[in-house]
């Protein structure tokens, strides 16, 4: 679906499903305030006009709790990621509009994990992050762009998910982060460890290795693509780690963990399998391999037969396999 001008937005109207958020005071509270107010109709703005409301949280908490899930179609995710980026931008776009940064919890559009990190954005190490980023964002250049910080999230509601891979920090160089671990966009020379990846494929489900690096085709079959920590400063990789983005994302495992049934976790190299003690074994598949790195691939990553294994694993779970075959 073509991506609408933030323009057109405003031609019409809606009810706002979210509800406003209370602002502590600040020297900013006048911007702050009328911006709480705008986002609200823009968001339901965006939601009219983008053919459609993302879903609530109420109906994945229904869903969750009995752990069905009803696949949405490649074509479905593709257009509700595509609105949860829309509305991302216009709330970037307003914030910026009155001189403030964008608060970092409207990033994050999709309702259901939302709902589920909720508890997260009112501790002290979000408010701490917050700040952290609002001073990058001043005074550096920030991958990737804020409108895709939480991508991964916005593109694989957490019912949607069925297979998880960990990345451990967002591509550092100019236009290569897009906010999905491992992926690039189109134009972009593909990353050594993405192309060992493609080799992998190659051998194990005999995947035509394409001239991209885009991984979009994944996330919108529910491959989560999630990096560990979700920004970087311009050419100085690890630059944001250790600054509460990894407290998050481990709660966004557990909640899979916990909402969840039959997903499987791709884990490769030792940062990666970290994240194992955050999930039920009993109740998950977790598949460790070395790295795809230049550095480590020929020491157990090639061979891995994690690509098949996956799709066996989910058909036995009762859930879709995965097209890993990336277009050329």
């Amino acid at each position: 679906m073509a991506q609408k001008s933030i323009t057109a937005f405003f031609q019409t109207s809606g009810q706002s499903k979210e509800k406003r958020i209370e602002i502590a005071p600040s020297s900013n509270d006048t911007k702050r305030a009328k911006i709480a107010g705008d986002r609200n109709l823009a968001l339901a703005r965006a939601h009219a006009q983008l053919d459609g409301p993302i879903t609530t949280g109420d109906e994945e908490s229904a869903k969750h709790s009995n752990n069905e899930i009803t696949p949405l179609s490649t074509e479905e995710l593709r257009a509700q990621a595509t609105r949860a980026t829309e509305v991302a931008k216009v709330r970037v776009s307003q914030a910026a509009a009155q001189g403030v940064p964008p608060r970092l919890e409207d990033l994050l559009v999709d309702d259901s994990w939302r709902a589920a990190l909720a508890a997260e954005f009112k501790k002290s190490y979000m408010t701490q992050l917050a700040t952290f980023l609002n001073a990058e964002w001043k005074a550096q250049t920030i991958y990737p762009p804020q409108p895709l910080v939480f991508r991964a999230f916005n593109t694989c509601p957490i019912d949607q998910v069925r297979v998880v891979i960990i990345g451990q920090d967002p591509y550092h160089n100019t236009g290569q982060a897009v906010g999905l671990s491992f992926s690039v966009p189109p134009g972009k020379a593909v990353p050594s460890s993405l192309q060992n990846i493609y080799k992998e494929l190659w051998s194990d489900c005999g995947c035509t290795i394409p001239k991209h690096g885009n991984l979009e085709k994944w996330s919108y079959q529910g491959v989560l693509l999630l990096n560990a920590v979700l920004t970087v400063r311009a050419h100085t990789p690890a630059s944001h780690s250790k600054k509460g983005w990894e407290t998050l994302t481990d709660a966004a495992i557990s909640a899979l963990s916990a909402r969840r049934k039959g997903l499987v976790f791709l884990m490769w190299g030792r940062f990666a399998q970290q994240k194992e003690v955050l999930i039920d074994t009993k109740k998950h598949h977790v598949l460790k391999a070395a790295h795809p790195s230049g550095f480590s691939a020929n020491k157990g990553f090639f061979g891995c037969g994690h690509f098949s294994k996956a799709n066996a694993l989910l058909e036995k779970a009762g859930l879709p396999p995965i097209d890993w075959q990336i277009d050329a």
